[in-house]
């Protein structure tokens, strides 16, 4: 199976022109391998004219979606954005419960399990996002493994059959918050260990993301059980990528 990278550019870029550079370039390194399968999540000003003008040349995601009914395309939630909306933008990806989310923007795990109802109902692939604080981590793996535990029940308390796993509609993504933008990675035998205890938890897919760059990916690459990435900062600089994806 090919392994899935998913491009976060979270805010970022500035304009319009840059957005469109970087996902040309995003273009180009999926292109040069069969190897991995890339999806793109930009900011929503810039998704829809690039789902639209580029559709067929890469995947796109949604950094976000509403956890409301998932059929409905309008409602008084400024602000918001539907996923009709992402259907209609040609979105196959949605992003839930990034850490970035759950402390800025004070997203709760009942939040979380609601957005992650609505986009699978709706037919998309839910990327999940969990992962321990510095404070958990350094207690050891034990309190890690329960810390995700409590998390996935929480966030999949909504999701009562396994009809979504088994059609790889539900990924989990491990994020350790301490990792995130910090430059330095989880260990990559423990973030494969952890991808293999979510594996059994779950049964879903399981990406690493957590300081992922071309210059560290492929330490984390050979190891079957962690199934893809999800990439923050770096994602808006592809061409880092593609010594390491041939």
């Amino acid at each position: 199976m090919a392994k899935l990278l998913i491009f976060n550019w979270k805010m970022n870029p500035g304009t319009f022109k840059e957005a469109e550079k970087i996902l040309g370039e995003s273009i180009i390194l999926e292109e040069s391998s069969d190897k991995y399968e890339i999806a793109v999540c930009p900011p929503s000003l810039w998704l829809f004219d690039l789902s639209q003008k580029y559709a067929g040349k890469i995947t796109f995601g949604s950094q976000d979606v509403f956890g409301g009914d998932p059929l409905s395309g309008k409602g008084a939630s400024t602000g918001e954005i539907s996923a009709e909306m992402l259907k209609n933008s040609k979105v196959e990806y949605i992003i839930v419960g990034h850490s970035e989310r759950r402390r800025y923007e004070n997203e709760t795990d009942e939040m979380i399990s609601k957005k992650t109802e609505v986009g699978l109902k709706a037919g998309f692939k839910v990327i999940l996002c969990v992962g321990e604080d510095l404070n958990t981590h350094s207690q050891g793996p034990e309190a890690v493994k329960s810390f995700i535990k409590d998390q996935l029940e929480k966030d999949l308390e909504n999701i009562h059959n396994s009809k979504f796993i088994i059609h790889n509609s539900l990924i989990v993504a491990y994020e350790p918050i301490w990792a995130i933008g910090t430059g330095i990675p989880e260990n990559p035998e423990s973030a494969a260990l952890m991808a293999k205890y979510i594996k059994e938890a779950v049964g879903a897919q399981v990406l690493y993301g957590g300081s992922v760059d071309g210059k560290n990916i492929g330490n984390f690459i050979k190891y079957e059980e962690i199934d893809g990435f999800l990439i923050g900062g770096a994602s808006l600089s592809p061409a880092q990528f593609g010594g390491q994806l041939n």
